[in-house]
């Protein structure tokens, strides 16, 4: 046992120490920051976000874990940078006061800069060794080397250079990062302009900002971190009031609890036909139906039902607005607007084509991280194939529904379907993912039209193979016995089903 002990202990002392950077989900895909005592490189095109990702390094190890920063500019001015990052809630004036960070701002012509034999960096790190001393600094950020090398083609000594200057940093024992501008879209293996800086890093990490479809989306990349396992995907973020915020598009994983409480759908009439209980908590519901035929009530109806037993709720709304969406409720007899003024429903309004899906994701997490709610409606993720296709919605909801289970919260998605082909189909491929699949579907027969009502599959629960008439008042949502079954088959809107049948005969394996 001891030996087993001894080999653990040496396990973790053989570990890459790591600093933390503190930008949500940065420190996840890197399983803990950023190299400690070592340099990365930050390398993006202009306006991808690395001036930003060097500030929020010194600001966030000031405020979260109490070390100092220096910052070496090249480009901006101090009164232009603490100017930018203001709008971000960022005060860098207050910092600079206190002396937990300072700014050395070097104006370099490129004229002054000369290729001979004798260039090097001693100017630098007099400069770089008194910012360091003058706050005890423990990360330091150099924004750029283009500015530092402009002058430089010369490669034998722009490598010799660029190592001392690592090296250097190093032997201080600073966390640094060091910005540098893409290099040419022509040659995608090079991550910078002079081609070098990557190979004499620590650390590569690649801030992207694309355009597809005439929306924008930015992304991250680790392209390279020694002695450390790392996230290898393309990582999407977003940069708001807030700051920078890194989200993970690889899953969860499928380890999350199946809880085994149930939680009422708002009408009895539907938890009978859901084994007498109801959804179970945590669990996956997507309702489908053609365009009226009630997606958007029986979302409302769940919200509703989840403020009145005191839990929250988030209602993330693609198609109407909140106060559009809760004055058509008022009709039918559910009241959204107690929910939102009583604090426990929050709406969530955009447009799909607002922005990227990456974007949307990101909004979804921050919304219920920081309101942590029990329920979330999504209503209706059909609208966002306008802005993407089929392949990135299903990404999308994985990633979702993956977080939600996660976090033990039930996701209602109501999604529109055509009104002719196979009703067992979904318009964006996504029943897969979902352990309660409740249709919708809009009749006609005799001069009249209904709405139909069934359960087509609920995962680990005795539920009806019945249909049901879906009627609307304002009292809100019924469901009745139907009995134009042989019409319903005839049409092809349903699969045939016998009157008498059992009431829960069927339970989907889970």
């Amino acid at each position: 046992m001891a030996t087993r002990v001894s080999r653990q202990s040496r396990g973790r002392s053989r570990a890459l120490a790591k600093s933390p950077t503190g930008i949500p989900g940065f420190d996840e895909v890197t399983v803990g920051g950023l190299p400690k005592g070592r340099t990365t490189l930050i390398t993006g095109g202009a306006g991808s976000g690395k001036t930003l990702f060097g500030i929020e390094f010194l600001v966030r190890g000031v405020q979260q874990f109490g070390e100092s920063g220096a910052l070496v500019a090249f480009e901006e001015t101090v009164a232009d940078l603490t100017q930018n990052v203001r709008s971000l809630g960022v005060d860098l004036d207050r910092l600079i006061a206190r002396g937990q960070i300072v700014i050395d701002y070097v104006h370099l012509e490129r004229n002054e800069i000369h290729e001979t034999g004798e260039y090097d960096l001693e100017g630098l790190f007099v400069r770089l060794a008194h910012a360091i001393d003058s706050v005890g600094a423990k990360r330091v950020v150099i924004d750029t080397l283009e500015a530092l090398f402009a002058g430089l083609s010369d490669l034998g000594i722009l490598r010799a250079e660029l190592r001392r200057l690592f090296r250097w940093l190093k032997e201080r024992g600073v966390t640094a990062i060091v910005t540098a501008e893409r290099g040419p879209r022509t040659d995608r293996d090079s991550l910078t302009r002079h081609g070098l800086e990557g190979f004499v890093s620590d650390c590569v990490i690649l801030l992207d900002n694309r355009v597809a479809e005439q929306v924008t989306t930015r992304r991250l990349r680790i392209v390279k971190y020694r002695g450390s396992t790392h996230g290898s995907n393309e990582y999407p973020f977003l940069i708001d009031a807030q700051g920078i915020t890194v989200l993970p598009i690889t899953s969860l994983g499928l380890r999350h609890e199946a809880s085994t409480a149930r939680i009422s759908s708002g009408t009895a009439e539907l938890d009978n036909m859901l084994g007498g209980r109801g959804f179970f908590r945590g669990s996956s519901i997507l309702v489908s139906g053609t365009a009226g035929s009630g997606k958007t009530t029986i979302a409302a109806t769940l919200v509703e039902a989840a403020c009145r037993r005191g839990e929250r709720a988030v209602y993330f709304a693609f198609e109407e607005s909140p106060a559009q969406i809760q004055r058509n409720m008022h009709s039918v007899g559910i009241d959204l607007d107690r929910c939102v003024r009583s604090g426990r429903l929050r709406f969530h309004a955009a447009r799909p084509t607002a922005y990227g899906f990456e974007t949307h994701l990101t909004e979804l997490h921050r919304a219920v991280r920081e309101f942590r709610p029990q329920v979330v409606v999504l209503d209706p993720i059909t609208n966002l194939g306008s802005v993407g296709s089929v392949l990135q919605i299903q990404s999308m909801l994985t990633r979702l529904i993956d977080y939600l289970k996660s976090e033990a919260i039930t996701g209602l998605f109501t999604a529109l379907t055509k009104s002719s082909g196979e009703v067992e189909h979904s318009e964006i491929g996504v029943s897969s993912l979902m352990d309660t699949w409740i249709l919708l579907r809009n009749l006609e027969s005799d001069g009249e039209r209904n709405r139909g009502l069934y359960v087509l599959k609920a995962r680990g629960m005795a539920h009806s193979n019945q249909i049901r008439e879906f009627r609307l008042s304002d009292r809100g949502i019924a469901l009745a016995h139907l009995h134009h079954l042989r019409v319903c088959a005839r049409i092809g809107h349903f699969p045939q089903a016998q009157p008498r049948a059992p009431r829960f005969p069927y339970r989907t394996p889970i």
